[in-house]
């Protein structure tokens, strides 16, 4: 692992601005061409931003086995039990629509609900070596990461909770979750999740709908053309973040062809001391960079893309 200083230091304008993340990456998410990153390959607990990968695993089986996401599931005791928290409040024996469950996952952070999402769909997913329906579930997790080149991520559970696991302990790098995040975006579906600052879910308790009004973790929602992406903490991870957002696509006329070119960057911060105006920050540098690679003819290279 390389060795630091407490905080890492970029310049981002003529002022000078401290990145105090321990890791941090900003991204064009059309290219994958990094614009700014400092130990974007460190493993680190990531937290609740596991559960990105857990949503898009769900959302990739729908779509792939035209799965019904308005199906009712139970959220069992061991979905519970598993959680670490739980701000929806689920008790034993509450049912909830798929769909909504992605959406308390991805806006409440709500642990039980990823959990019950493993179980639920993990028991639909292939599972050739017979493991239980949350331990296949997060085998299919690793299986994304693996395909989408994230060589230094671990899951080990759908919440990203590290206290439980004896002995080990999930990690990822920014580098890894921008990688995920870019798929993502590509993903239908998932864009409009990640892009609520508020959503009424229905929890089915003793037989009642019983409404329940979510709000997103996310403060930098709607901020400077922000529109997601996810936030974690846990004690071990600190604070994380990934946030997103797109500006109006760029066209060019080249006789009578006419190219567009989508506009979009990504930002993780990980351990960071103030994950909501360091990741304000980072996005107005990120769209600075963007413009200067831009003009410069969006030059790529292997060695600085994703």
């Amino acid at each position: 692992m390389r060795t630091r200083s407490s905080v890492a230091v970029i310049f981002l304008s003529a002022a000078t601005f401290l990145v105090a993340a321990e890791s941090h990456i900003i991204v064009d998410a059309q290219t994958g061409h990094v614009l700014s990153a400092d130990a974007q390959d460190e493993k680190l607990p990531v937290a609740s931003l596991t559960k990105v990968a857990t949503a898009i695993v769900v959302i990739d089986w729908a779509r792939a086995n035209n799965g019904d996401l308005s199906a009712v599931v139970d959220i069992s005791p061991r979905a519970l039990a598993a959680a670490g928290t739980n701000p929806v409040g689920f008790l034993p024996g509450d049912r909830m629509s798929l769909r909504d469950l992605i959406y308390c996952a991805l806006l409440a952070s709500d642990n039980a609900a990823a959990s019950a999402l493993a179980e639920a769909v993990g028991t639909r997913l292939p599972n050739a070596s017979g493991l239980d329906p949350a331990g296949n579930f997060v085998s299919h997790m690793n299986a994304l990461a693996r395909s989408l080149g994230m060589k230094r991520t671990l899951f080990l559970n759908p919440s990203g909770f590290d206290g439980m696991e004896k002995g080990a302990t999930p990690y990822s790098t920014a580098e890894d979750m921008a990688r995920l995040t870019r798929y993502g975006y590509n993903v239908s579906g998932f864009p409009f999740y990640v892009a609520q600052a508020h959503r009424q879910v229905h929890i089915i308790r003793n037989g009642v709908d019983t409404p329940f009004d979510l709000q997103n973790t996310n403060e930098l929602l709607g901020a400077d053309e922000i529109d997601g992406v996810k936030t974690g903490r846990t004690r071990r991870a600190g604070d994380c973040l990934i946030v997103s957002g797109d500006r109006p696509p760029e066209s060019r006329r080249e006789g009578e062809k006419v190219f567009v070119t989508p506009r979009r960057i990504i930002v993780v911060l990980l351990r960071s001391p103030d994950r909501f105006g360091e990741g304000a920050a980072l996005m107005q540098r990120g769209w600075n960079l963007y413009e200067a690679w831009a003009a410069n003819g969006r030059k790529t290279s292997k060695g600085q893309s994703l």
